[in-house]
């Protein structure tokens, strides 16, 4: 069993990450960790006119980021407790990447650079993706508001960063395994045996090496 688990479950946008990430603290008895996004008050901008507002989008993500991962350090991993969380902070340059101008861009490198440093890095990361007629669908069924301008041709571009992305963490630390799943073919929302599924597969990876940390799981 892996030391402590802390997983983080990523994707673009309408895939089902707090989804997923829910049904997997569910199970395993594991603190749920989620991003803090209606709450940020330029989104609904940015999705309208991503040039003009995306570096105040990015730096107020950031920084909520940034605290929620700090405390989660403090109360949780710190204290050998698992934590599961729909994100994965490094998100944050791949959104960063692709809207900001270059200038905008180097600057918050040094910032995200400052910020994470000493951030507790996850041990298991689940990346799940999806063609761009299922994210559509599926952001269409969650009916937020705040998505209804989403362009599907800068959903699209995500999508193809985020497989880059992910490529590059694996080669970056080859010891923090990269799980994928492919939502074209599984729905674990609506389908129990997709998410059993996935509960197998992530038992795998859970119970590989030794541990002294025990967690308990719902049956």
């Amino acid at each position: 069993m892996m030391n402590i688990p802390f997983i983080t479950v990523e994707g673009p946008i309408g895939i089902g990450k707090t989804s997923l990430s829910k049904a997997i603290a569910d199970y395993y008895q594991f603190h749920l960790l989620k991003e803090i996004v209606d709450e940020n008050p330029f989104l609904g901008k940015f999705y309208t006119n991503i040039e003009e507002w995306s570096f105040q989008t990015e730096m107020f993500f950031l920084c909520n980021r940034y605290k929620q991962l700090e405390d989660i350090d403090l109360k949780y991993l710190q204290q050998s407790k698992p934590v599961v969380a729909d994100y994965h902070i490094y998100k944050n340059l791949i959104f960063a990447k692709r809207t900001l101008k270059n200038e905008q861009y180097d600057k918050y490198l040094k910032i995200y650079d400052i910020l994470t440093q000493d951030m507790p890095k996850p041990n298991l990361i689940i990346y799940l993706n999806a063609s761009l007629d299922t994210l559509l669908s599926r952001i269409a069924k969650r009916g937020r508001e705040i998505e209804r301008n989403i362009d599907p041709s800068y959903l699209q571009q995500l999508s193809e960063d985020y497989e880059m992305a992910m490529s590059h963490l694996e080669k970056a630390d080859p010891s923090i395994p990269v799980i994928r799943f492919d939502g074209d073919t599984l729905d674990f929302v609506q389908n129990k045996e997709d998410l059993t599924y996935i509960f197998n597969t992530l038992d795998q990876f859970l119970h590989k090496g030794a541990s002294t940390h025990e967690f308990t799981r719902k049956i």
